[in-house]
């Protein structure tokens, strides 16, 4: 998911009752930059890894949220430069402020939609994103504009997740949110998971002009929190989790909490909530 796809409870999950939920006190707020890059931690790596970015390189970074990816790539490239793009106002304010305070001077940051963003044509060796492709509307004229900012053969890095029930946390937070008898709530080919199939996404990348897509399994936990109280507060921030707790009555969104509190209290540890998870780096031409 994308930074974007987060926002936070504003208040304390010990007190959290199902009438504040259902009325709305539940995602107010974006997370702080940290807690999704926490997150993220490993995967960040992985991904940092596969993309290779050369000292000279020029960068573009989709869906960047606060710009953590960014200023890596920047860090990577300082005879280059690297652009973060989101379409979150609010995300790339606070990628400026870090950006100054780490004293980059090769990284910039423009607040849009890179469905259809104005790129300057031919101009990156690279275009890489962390889990901030899957919510295009139109995917095939979303890539085909991300390529015509990548030079000739130029190449697309992405991070996505795979399928649902591949996902651990997804899982778990889906079967305590809907109980026992509840509907599926995660449709496998919408959202976070719409580019999940490798048929799929190779299609629709070769119809946006890609050559060469390839896949790599990914596989390692993600962090939900130092501890049962955070965890919870960060799950409740979910756009999932927060739409459904709000559809729900006051007893059964307290039950539902209930739930959500003991999933998150089996996979608590000394280090912290941590979930498996599977996504794929895809890897392409222009």
């Amino acid at each position: 998911m994308t930074d974007a796809d987060y926002e936070q409870h504003s208040g304390d999950p010990d007190r959290l009752d199902g009438a504040e939920v259902r009325d709305g006190a539940a995602g107010k707020h974006r997370p702080c930059a940290t807690d999704y890059d926490a997150e993220l931690r490993l995967h960040n790596e992985v991904l940092r890894d596969a993309c290779r970015i050369q000292r000279h390189e020029h960068v573009l970074d989709i869906g960047c949220g606060t710009g953590q990816t960014t200023r890596d790539a920047a860090r990577m490239a300082p005879a280059g430069s690297a652009l973060g793009v989101d379409i979150s106002a609010s995300a790339i304010e606070r990628a400026r402020e870090l950006a100054r305070a780490e004293r980059l001077p090769n990284v910039t940051f423009d607040q849009g939609d890179a469905q259809v963003h104005h790129f300057l044509p031919g101009h990156f060796d690279l275009a890489f994103s962390r889990f901030g492709t899957m919510f295009f509307h139109d995917p095939i004229a979303a890539f085909a504009n991300i390529g015509r900012a990548l030079h000739p053969a130029g190449r697309l890095m992405m991070m996505v997740w795979q399928r649902h029930e591949a996902n651990e946390w997804s899982v778990s937070i889906e079967r305590a949110l809907r109980g026992r008898e509840g509907a599926a709530l995660v449709p496998e080919t919408s959202g976070a998971f719409s580019l999940a199939d490798p048929t799929t996404v190779e299609g629709i990348l070769v119809a946006a002009g890609f050559t060469s897509v390839t896949f790599t399994d990914v596989r390692g936990p993600v962090y939900h929190g130092g501890d049962v109280t955070a965890a919870l507060a960060w799950v409740c921030g979910f756009a999932c989790t927060s739409d459904a707790l709000k559809r729900l009555d006051q007893a059964s969104a307290a039950s539902t909490l209930e739930r959500l509190r003991e999933t998150l209290s089996a996979r608590a540890g000394d280090d912290g909530v941590w979930f498996d998870s599977r996504a794929w780096i895809v890897a392409a031409r222009r």
